[in-house]
């Protein structure tokens, strides 16, 4: 049975990961990141089942934690907690050279923001990142956060993360949003499924559309689930995510 251990990045009760290690050299360091629409109701625990098949498949899987809405997160929390979270790694007995972001719904949001913070200027919430996300599986993730904001998918999920609209805030929303971000220096795989009720479609649609346009290396899988067999490790769209590995951390 594979066992995790709980590491601190801060003080606060939500501020920690739990790292899963195979029991033979690792194949790569993958780090999970939950959905929840970024909401403090939802936690990390929706991550275990993912992070206990990585590391049985032999990666190290770090599964994140995050101060949440509701829960002392938001703009800029939320995202200086999933930065620090994944500079930690540096200090962790894994392999920082190749690492993939896993992010489901919101957490796909965070995954593509993850992997653009090289290029974030100096002061700016996550910016200067001491461990680099070199890949980025996004399952159903949030890739437009100002339309998310204007369409209230999620009902005032974004305006709730950011402390208003992007009309009212504009740099933080271009700081934040993963569509204005393009090109990423990641691979971005985006899995979604036409069917998913939860996250439109069309959100990776647009951020593959734009981040190719631009230059960078996105793709959009579409699969044929809803959005939460994303996240069963029993069901075939996540067995896309476990196909996708191997290419993304060499």
């Amino acid at each position: 049975m594979i066992e995790s251990v709980v590491c601190r990045y801060g003080a606060d009760p939500a501020q920690f990961g739990e790292l899963s290690l195979p029991d033979r050299p690792a194949l790569g360091t993958v780090v999970v990141l939950h959905g929840g629409f970024w909401r403090a109701a939802y936690d990390l625990s929706l991550g275990r089942p993912l992070a206990a098949d990585l590391a049985a498949r032999g990666y190290a899987a770090w599964n994140l934690e995050y101060r949440g809405v509701g829960g002392g997160g938001g703009w800029p929390a939320t995202f200086e907690d999933v930065a620090a979270g994944i500079d930690l790694l540096a200090t962790l007995p894994v392999d920082t050279s190749r690492v993939v972001a896993v992010g489901h719904s919101a957490g796909g949001q965070l995954a593509v923001w993850a992997a653009g913070r090289g290029g974030l200027p100096d002061g700016a919430p996550g910016a200067r990142p001491r461990v680099l996300v070199t890949g980025v599986v996004s399952q159903a993730g949030v890739l437009t956060l100002a339309d998310c904001a204007r369409e209230r998918v999620g009902g005032m999920a974004a305006p709730d993360l950011m402390g208003g609209g992007p009309d009212e805030l504009p740099q933080p929303y271009r700081l934040a949003d993963p569509i204005a971000a393009v090109p990423v220096p990641a691979c971005v795989l985006c899995l979604h499924s036409r069917a998913d009720r939860n996250v439109p479609y069309s959100y990776s649609e647009r951020y593959v559309t734009a981040a190719t346009a631009a230059g960078g290396q996105a793709t959009l899988v579409e699969l044929s689930g809803d959005h939460f067999t994303l996240i069963d490790p029993a069901a075939p769209d996540w067995a896309a995510v476990i196909d996708a590995l191997p290419d993304l951390l060499t």
